[in-house]
């Protein structure tokens, strides 16, 4: 954990680039991967959900229901950078085995940060009026990606049924690709239950695409190399919907396409923020100062938005 502290503090250390509060929610839902920005500071961010899972792998012991809720608490503080985040997830296992046909309770409370590395920018082309091949040209700065990182340890305030042995890591790499103002892509590279003999390696690729100014869909990938977990590979696609700058709901399914046997993975859910974001500016040999403006700086619906409206 000392060693984890440290890199951390590291690349927390880096200068901070421009603020990462957007206008428009930014959301971790529906898909499982996360993007590299921070949701702002004096944002408080709530995105729970319900889920079913059902498989029917002879090979293991797992349950083959699976159904319950999950909440992902998500605060930021100190940098636009960086953010702490509360992950809690509770869960019902239909096991067959135990005496009493399930077990129940909290199966999961992480608590993390993640931290923004570097914010890539790009360039401008709405500006540009003398070329029609430059103003609609692909900037190849976009394959270069955002990056951030993530540190969060898995605790063991857990339900007994559920409960390890040990106290385990998260680490993670985030990066982003905003190949257009409609088209992102998320890339995760994790390594979870980090410091134990369970630790595992895992990728999720996200593509999100907004169809309008409410409306945007995803696809998405998700491999893990560990025998004791299944599916290996699973794909998900689902919807989000857009009710006003600071509510979002959305609806996902997920399947396997390479095994002997159904993996079904459904959630459902809803994402809200408490936007107490505002603006600060700096005057040479003066204190920083606040001022009661929220920032307009635009994510990913925000661009889309500002198209429409101009």
């Amino acid at each position: 954990m000392y060693r984890i502290f440290l890199i951390f503090l590291a690349f927390f250390s880096i200068q901070i680039a421009s603020a990462q509060y957007t206008e428009i929610i930014n959301s971790k839902r529906p898909g499982f991967s996360e993007s590299p920005y921070s949701i702002g500071t004096n944002v408080y961010q709530f995105e729970t959900g319900l889920f079913y899972r059902n498989s029917d792998n002879p090979l293991y012991t797992s349950p083959s229901n699976t159904y319950g809720g999950e909440l992902l608490f998500r605060y930021g503080k100190f940098s636009e950078k960086l953010e702490f985040n509360l992950n809690l997830a509770y869960q019902v296992d239909d096991l067959s085995h135990h005496p009493n046909g399930h077990i129940k309770g909290i199966s999961d409370l992480t608590i993390g940060a993640k931290y923004l590395i570097r914010q890539q920018e790009y360039a401008d082309r709405s500006k540009e009026i003398r070329s029609f091949k430059k103003r609609y040209a692909f900037d190849w700065k976009r394959l270069i990606p955002s990056v951030g990182i993530y540190a969060g340890v898995h605790t063991k305030f857990v339900s007994k049924d559920f409960k390890e042995d040990e106290i385990s890591y998260k680490l993670a790499v985030m990066l982003q690709n905003d190949f257009t103002d409609r088209l992102v892509v998320l890339t995760n590279l994790i390594n979870d239950k980090f410091s134990t003999d369970d630790s595992f390696y895992k990728y999720i690729v996200t593509m999100t695409y907004a169809i309008d100014q409410d409306w945007s869909f995803f696809i998405e990938n998700q491999g893990q190399y560990q025998e004791k977990f299944t599916p290996k590979y699973q794909f998900g696609t689902g919807l989000a919907y857009l009710i006003n700058e600071n509510l979002q709901i959305d609806a996902s399914a997920r399947t396997n396409f390479f095994d002997n046997y159904t993996y079904y993975y459904f959630s459902t859910g809803v994402a809200w923020r408490l936007d107490r974001h505002y603006d600060t500016f700096t005057i040479k040999n003066t204190p920083k100062k606040t001022i009661g403006k929220k920032k307009k700086r635009k994510g990913f619906f925000g661009r889309l938005f500002g198209k429409k409206r101009n």
